[in-house]
């Protein structure tokens, strides 16, 4: 049933998604023959080890990518199955080509190749920007994202210490070819690179979660109701500790007022606990 439910959700938006690949992966490919291969930022991944082997062997970029990917989704068919290497196919083979189709790009568009930081900077925006595409319509562009997934599953630990383990290799690998000027521009990529590609898969959240616990429930719950003109949900909850059945409030507010609700909370009752989160979208209500 869930199955049919996911089938249903790519299909209705099956047009918007290649889009985005499409749009994602040519960022990520012009990021990288004109900010990254030109610097050698390593900044991991398959795309860090082809700068790699061109440095060491000689190999073109785009058919070092392209030969490992292929293996990649060899492996992952064998190893996750069918349905989670199908996500990885497209993305696994346009990225090479698309990296191939813009390797000449620096030729039309010719940046000072002495401002490394401002490289690193704006390749690292258009990675995110690019990435963020990508994962937002479904697929990945496979690579070492594969890799994680088998690593994962098999040696029984977490995503990110997997990734951090995959491109920490990489990223170590270069800063012995390259020296540590590089693994620090290199660094500031991978950075920008995370943070915006959840951005872009998230949004930018314009709205707090408040969950508050207070012995002035009434209050608190007025405050809300009147001065912020929010809505508010009771949970019934129970103590961890004590065992001691109390109330949960729960209200969603816009960003701009979370330092009033804050605030408020905190004069009403100082003694007040509360968690904020962001809420990244919100549906329905009054």
């Amino acid at each position: 049933m869930h199955r049919n439910i996911l089938k249903k959700v790519y299909k209705k938006y099956r047009l918007k998604r290649y889009i985005e690949l499409i749009i994602g992966v040519l960022m990520m490919a012009l990021s990288f023959n004109m900010f990254i291969l030109p610097h050698n930022f390593v900044y991991g991944g398959v795309s860090g080890l082809a700068i790699i082997m061109q440095e060491l062997f000689g190999i073109k970029p785009s058919i070092f990518i392209l030969v490992v990917s292929l293996i990649l989704l060899i492996i992952s068919f064998f190893a996750l199955g069918k349905e989670k290497t199908t996500g990885s196919i497209l993305g696994s083979i346009l990225y090479p080509i698309a990296v191939e189709l813009t390797s000449h790009i620096t030729i039309h568009l010719n940046f000072d190749s002495s401002q490394l930081l401002l490289s690193a900077v704006f390749g690292g925006v258009l990675l995110g920007f690019g990435a963020g595409l990508v994962y937002k319509g479904g697929f990945t562009t496979g690579g070492t994202d594969i890799v994680n997934q088998i690593l994962s599953k098999y040696c029984k630990m977490t995503m990110g210490k997997a990734i951090i383990l995959c491109d920490g290799l990489v990223l170590l690998s270069g800063t012995f070819i390259f020296g540590i000027n590089n693994f620090m521009y290199a660094f500031i990529v991978l950075y920008i690179l995370s943070n915006l590609a959840d951005k872009v898969l998230l949004g930018i959240s314009n709205s707090k979660a408040f969950y508050i616990v207070t012995e002035k429930e009434a209050e608190v719950k007025d405050f809300i109701l009147t001065n912020l003109s929010h809505g508010v949900t009771v949970f019934k909850a129970r103590g961890g500790y004590e065992n001691k059945k109390q109330d949960v409030l729960f209200c969603v507010i816009p960003t701009k007022a979370y330092f009033k609700l804050k605030e408020g909370i905190s004069l009403i009752d100082p003694s007040a606990f509360f968690v904020v989160t962001d809420a990244y979208e919100v549906y329905g209500g009054e």
